[in-house]
């Protein structure tokens, strides 16, 4: 299978390098290399692009408008120097997010992340969406939750952490990884709140499973990695971590 890709960034050195980076994976077949935004508006009125991978701060049209002013929109990663720009590039439900200097490796990581959210997306029409039974969900602990290939139970206590897919999310517990397809903000609200925490745009974490936390990484059990944003790790040290601490001083 060959997914159409389009680049846009008005740097030439960082386009030529990204372009190098996706010639290197044989699934992809590069429509085009756009110096701006405007270029590639009209290249995705016309042509049927799968990815595109766009910088962000570019002149006349960058690539958060750009992303907005599509009707029908591609998966967008944003590969750009300017980290600022997560926060609102994931609430326009960009795939993925990449720092500049973009190195092949991280590349090849969000394309795999962007083919198997299109892989997926195909069965939407083929299967019925169905949401967690949250019927007490306080009391039990079990859900029953629809994947491709049927409907499967599994203990809350199971789920280590949850990974944004769009319109799908992965649930990856200890030898396993399920895909759901129910968004990641849906299944926040159905999820019982004093285990699973939201930690990042793209990722809600079981705190049982927390092994450290760091400033910008929370290591999970069985070396699961994820990142958290500086405002979710004040709430979460507040709400869930601060009373767990072992005191100094016995008041």
């Amino acid at each position: 299978m060959t997914y159409n890709c389009l680049i846009v960034d008005d740097n030439e050195i960082e386009r030529d390098a990204i372009e190098m980076h996706l010639k290197r994976i044989p699934s992809l077949n590069i429509i085009a290399a756009c110096r701006n935004g405007i270029e590639a508006a009209q290249i995705l009125t016309t042509a049927a692009v799968d990815i595109v991978y766009s910088d962000i701060d570019m002149p006349e049209l960058s690539g958060l408008d750009l992303l907005k002013s599509l009707k029908k929109q591609p998966l967008f990663i944003f590969i750009t120097s300017f980290s600022e720009y997560a926060a609102e590039s994931f609430n326009l439900d960009a795939l993925d997010f990449i720092v500049k200097p973009a190195t092949f490796e991280r590349i090849l990581k969000a394309t795999n992340k962007a083919i198997e959210y299109i892989e997926l997306r195909k069965l939407v029409d083929k299967l019925p969406v169905e949401n967690l039974n949250d019927d007490n969900k306080d009391e039990d602990d079990f859900f029953f939750f629809r994947e491709t290939k049927g409907i499967t139970k599994l203990k809350y206590s199971d789920v280590i952490y949850i990974e944004s897919m769009g319109d799908f999310s992965k649930l990856f517990t200890h030898s396993d990884r399920h895909v759901i397809l129910v968004s990641l903000k849906n299944l926040e609200k159905q999820l019982p709140s004093k285990i699973f925490k939201r930690v990042h745009k793209q990722y809600i974490i079981n705190i049982n499973h927390i092994v450290t936390l760091t400033n910008h990484e929370v290591h999970l059990a069985n070396n699961f990695l994820v990142p958290i944003s500086a405002s979710n790790r004040q709430e979460l040290l507040e709400k869930s971590i601060d009373k767990k601490i072992l005191s100094r001083f016995l008041k």
